[in-house]
């Protein structure tokens, strides 16, 4: 019986050009969680970004005979994701406040554990909320999402060398913002798996 957990991307989506649900239903699972965690960041919102996740995957089936090997899945399906959320964030033409008492509910993942982890996740999310969107695209993926800076240079269309530079004015940005709260911060980071470039 075959397993499609184990299949590469690109043998899924080969899969899914032929019509095979199973696969693409496989391809929203390996994704969605990554996916939600990035757009709840960029839109400040666990609604709207479920509603950007499930159009994000409507179109990966609507346009998949239009997708091209040479890149990877993953790339393929980020732009798409984060193409929709920038075009919501333009749609409200507002500027985000971020809602404390919904704060740690949006942000924790399901399986995560009430843990020194979640709490410094909890404190620097607070942070990230406020930096500029293109500052905090680039930061969510590479030092959240964890996806190299060639990667995050095809997504966000921008050379690599703009990569580097938004994290490294990101992480600087966060550095100061989160001064008061540093040495709670290096507490809360001993033995967490959650680290990240900015302690």
């Amino acid at each position: 019986m075959l397993q499609r957990e184990k299949l590469p991307d690109y043998q899924l989506m080969e899969r899914i050009q032929k019509g095979d649900m199973v696969s693409f239903n496989t391809l929203v699972s390996r994704y969605k969680n990554r996916l939600f965690n990035v757009l709840v960041r960029m839109l400040d919102s666990s609604e709207a970004a479920e509603d950007i996740l499930q159009e994000t995957f409507v179109r990966v089936h609507q346009h998949k005979m239009s997708f091209d090997f040479r890149y990877a899945v993953s790339t393929w399906v980020y732009t798409i994701a984060l193409n929709l959320a920038r075009n919501e964030l333009r749609r409200r033409k507002r500027i985000q406040f971020l809602d404390i008492e919904d704060f740690s509910n949006r942000l924790k993942a399901p399986e995560e554990k009430v843990d020194n982890s979640s709490k410094l996740r909890e404190i620097i999310d607070k942070a990230v909320t406020k930096l500029p969107q293109k500052y905090r695209q680039a930061f969510v993926l590479r030092d959240l999402d964890q996806l190299s800076y060639e990667e995050i240079a095809q997504i966000l269309s921008v050379p690599l060398g703009t990569v580097k530079s938004r994290v490294n004015r990101a992480r600087n940005m966060l550095r100061k913002m989160l001064k008061p709260n540093m040495e709670e911060l290096y507490e809360l980071s001993k033995g967490s798996i959650f680290t990240l470039g900015i302690l």
